[in-house]
């Protein structure tokens, strides 16, 4: 499985991947060896583009769905 994104229920998105990925910031480039992490998607999050939970205090509500990326 390359890279499969799920966006919970009034949540966060889970981001699966092979188990790494570049984080790119300001700074530069960082290689990061961690094959799953949430990203925010209320807007509420200190730790922006990763979920830290304030969805929840902030009565965000989402559907769930999910996409699968397949390498060719």
């Amino acid at each position: 499985m390359p890279m499969k994104l799920t966006a919970r229920e009034n949540g966060s998105i889970l981001v699966e991947t092979n188990g790494s990925y570049v984080l790119k910031t300001a700074e530069g480039e960082q290689l990061i060896e961690k094959g799953r992490f949430s990203l925010c998607r209320c807007g509420h999050s200190q730790n922006k583009p990763f979920c830290d939970g304030a969805h929840k205090e902030a009565g965000f509500t989402a559907p769930a769905c999910e996409i699968e990326f397949q390498a060719p």
